[in-house]
């Protein structure tokens, strides 16, 4: 990617509803001790920190008790669709390329307390879908592997269809059109909602039967920052590379969005956990940010 020099990040707002969003803190992470990083994903409580690294994108951890950087893995791919289950173990997808060009994806799960991972999924050839967890996590593919007997409410997408799980039940809905599908599904912190995204749509949140509530806009990768807000990724390019990019705050329910950085700043992949929002830049700089949102 090319590098760019990152204009300043205050964030700009828009005033068509009520609410003021103040940035408390922002900093920049792992400065001068890691290179480029992308694709980071928070737990749930904010206390560590998943990112592809290297030119493989192996997969990082950096745990923020102890201020440590752990390498998961340097196998290709790991770091891309990594996720946190909620068994607090990491999930992820490694990929090698074998005979006639054929691309087969290994599933695996690292144990954060034994620091050591396992092969959970053997290689296959075809896609293997992330599906987090309440309980634990799901790998989905032509083979596919469950942490446990009861996943408690899961979500993944294949296709134009949002697949959830709701204790022993699968369900399967198409709530909005989308002739190239959906992508970066994941639960309200209450487990009541989805955010999914719909090429052509963009952002939907819907119940767990389905029903939309709320169409936010055409942005990517939704994270949810807690029950009522999400934060997303606005975007564009020129067909061959990104133009602009910035961090956005969204209401839940559609009536409000706040410009968190600016569209020069390159700023993307936006991940949320304990009340932190982490994101990258266009050149694998990962930033940290804290607001305060005042009715």
């Amino acid at each position: 990617m090319k590098k760019l020099l990152l204009l300043s990040m205050g964030c700009v707002a828009l005033w068509g509803a009520a609410q003021q969003v103040t940035v408390v803190e922002r900093t920049r992470l792992l400065q001068d001790v890691e290179g480029p990083a992308y694709h980071p994903v928070l737990n749930v409580d904010g206390s560590r920190l998943l990112f592809a690294s290297g030119e493989q994108f192996g997969l990082k951890m950096y745990s923020y008790d102890d201020n440590v950087v752990t390498r998961v893995s340097d196998e290709a791919g790991a770091g891309i669709d990594a996720f946190w289950g909620g068994d607090g173990k990491a999930y992820y997808v490694t990929q090698e390329r074998r005979q006639n060009n054929l691309v087969f994806r290994t599933g695996h799960c690292y144990d954060v307390a034994a620091q050591r991972s396992q092969v959970v999924l053997e290689a296959q050839h075809g896609a293997v879908r992330p599906m987090p967890a309440t309980r634990g996590a799901a790998l989905r593919g032509n083979a596919s592997y469950v942490s446990g007997k009861s996943l408690g409410t899961a979500v993944t997408t294949q296709g134009s269809e949002v697949v959830l799980t709701v204790g022993s039940k699968e369900r399967r809905f198409t709530p909005v059109d989308s002739d190239a599908g959906y992508l970066w599904a994941s639960l309200s912190p209450d487990g009541q909602r989805v955010a999914f995204f719909a090429a052509g749509s963009g952002i939907v949140v819907m119940d767990l039967n389905g029903n939309v509530l709320a169409q936010l806009g055409n942005y990517e990768m939704p994270c949810w920052l807690n029950d009522d807000y999400l934060v997303a990724q606005n975007a564009t390019d020129d067909g061959h590379q990104f133009t602009s990019s910035q961090i956005i705050l969204l209401k839940a329910d559609g009536t409000f969005r706040h410009e968190l950085t600016r569209p020069t700043s390159m700023t993307m992949q936006p991940t949320c956990g304990g009340g932190k929002i982490v994101y990258t830049t266009i050149d694998g700089q990962l930033h940290q940010m804290k607001i305060q949102i005042n009715p």
